[in-house]
């Protein structure tokens, strides 16, 4: 493909648009991506990250991460990369066509991407995502419609959507029909938004695990949602390649995360001071790492040091939280390279790998989600919560989707299906009714209400998910 144009990338289309007032008589003077900040933070959808996993479920203490808070972050670490980037490129004039009004909108989206890059996961974390791919893997085969097994109904797509259930893909799913404002088109989002956090560029027939284009690595969007992707795709020119801002908005979620979990995981006393500096110096050996520019144990010693001539409490505590503040103002340093360094083939498509790649930061970003992965996500607590959350969704999937096969058709459900389906929340239920009105086939019908069920699911908060399970157990 050719070379991809920021005034198309930065397309303030959307898939609805309503009737126009004069802005300037209205007094309303935002752009259309700072429209899409106030939509965004006014949603239901978005507070409800308040109470949803970053790592540690269904935790009371306070000063542990949930997905609200990490998604904050991830916007804050977007924009500060876009101003980063957006002034290079302006500064050693890397594009003609790039003006001080492409750094503010590029800089409005991130700012947005950040903040819904995550708005489509389930319940207990990225184990959610797992417990739900699971169930589809084992039991999809054993239901049946209408006497047919519904492996030989629905389409391949159709299937692989459910055996390779993605966060990602739901996201886009949440913000373009779920959260419903005026009408079928949730939010309404602008495209160059929507585009952004498309992660990866292709549907769940294209997925390949194993290949070394980080783009194809996962699903990106639904069946459901392929037409709205071929939309988006075509206006602005990125057909089956990531839009450039998607880059540095995985850039901030993995500064954010890989900084994150260091800390919950010494906080929850998961980790060490000591543990996490023989790790690094460990990592930091094994990679043979050139620390002329970036010395992760320096900048660690150099804070505890700090501590013991403050005199202050906890030196461990503060060396580690002012590590990492420090760390993660090197870490958008290198992105920012990563992303200028090899901007003509980011804007071509080509370009293959994330934005540490060939970076003073690839092995600290490698080494800090290793020790997170093997200190916390391994930890007791985290596999007690794991095989809990299994429990509750395991649960709640195998009585909600029978309860759906036979919604809207021709069959009368029993009294406790009827029951399971009134529980569904009436909005998902009515974009469902919305969206199956256009459909072709009862297939696709069938297709749309499986979807039904994870739209439900994956919108419940952790609390929430917990809470239905003990109440449909009768644990009052």
């Amino acid at each position: 493909m050719g070379v991809m144009e920021w005034n198309k990338l930065l397309s303030s289309k959307r898939a609805a648009s309503y009737s126009k007032t004069n802005t300037t008589r209205s007094g309303d003077l935002r752009s259309e991506f700072e429209k899409d900040y106030h939509r965004i933070i006014g949603s239901s959808s978005f507070r409800r990250l308040q109470d949803k996993t970053q790592v540690f479920a269904l935790d009371k203490s306070d000063f542990i991460r949930t997905r609200l808070t990490h998604s904050l972050e991830v916007s804050s670490f977007a924009k500060s990369l876009g101003q980063n980037i957006a002034q290079y490129i302006l500064d050693n004039e890397k594009d003609e066509s790039f003006t001080h009004q492409t750094k503010s909108d590029i800089c409005d989206i991130l700012q947005c991407a950040g903040l819904i890059h995550d708005i489509g996961n389930p319940p207990f974390g990225h184990f959610g995502e797992e417990a739900i791919r699971d169930w589809f893997c084992r039991k999809m085969k054993t239901l049946k419609y209408k006497g047919k097994p519904i492996t030989s109904l629905l389409s391949d797509q159709m299937l692989q959507d459910f055996y390779h259930f993605e966060g990602n893909a739901q996201a886009l799913r949440q913000v373009s029909k779920l959260h419903f404002l005026v009408n079928e088109n949730g939010m309404n989002l602008t495209y160059a938004l929507l585009n952004t956090i498309i992660k990866y560029p292709v549907s769940s027939l294209n997925i390949q695990p194993g290949s070394s284009n980080i783009k194809d690595k996962k699903m990106g969007y639904f069946y459901a949602e392929q037409d709205l992707y071929n939309s988006i795709s075509k206006e602005m020119g990125t057909v089956d390649c990531r839009h450039p801002l998607t880059y540095i908005l995985e850039a901030a979620d993995d500064i954010a995360y890989c900084t994150a979990d260091i800390e919950d995981a010494f906080k929850k006393g998961f980790l060490s001071y000591d543990k996490l500096r023989e790790e690094l110096l460990e990592a930091q050996i094994a990679a043979k790492a050139d620390t002329t520019w970036l010395d992760p144990v320096g900048m660690l010693d150099h804070q505890y040091e700090n501590a013991i001539k403050r005199k202050v409490e906890n030196p461990h505590q503060y060396a580690i939280q002012n590590f990492l503040v420090r760390l993660q103002s090197a870490l958008i340093y290198c992105a920012s390279y990563g992303f200028t360094s090899n901007y003509r083939q980011i804007m071509d498509g080509s370009y293959r790998y994330d934005l540490f790649h060939h970076t003073y930061a690839e092995w600290v970003r490698k080494a800090l989600g290793d020790i997170a992965y093997r200190y916390a996500f391994m930890s007791s607590q985290i596999l007690e919560m794991e095989v809990a959350a299994g429990t509750i969704l395991e649960f709640l999937l195998d009585r909600f989707v029978p309860a759906v096969l036979y919604y809207d058709t021709d069959l009368p459900l029993n009294m406790m299906e009827s029951k399971l389906v009134r529980l569904i929340s009436e909005n998902y239920r009515q974009i469902y009714h919305l969206y199956a009105k256009k459909c072709k086939t009862e297939e696709e019908k069938l297709y749309l209400r499986l979807l039904l069920v994870t739209d439900y699911i994956t919108g419940m908060t952790d609390t929430y998910a917990k809470d239905l399970y003990q109440k449909l157990n009768g644990i009052v």
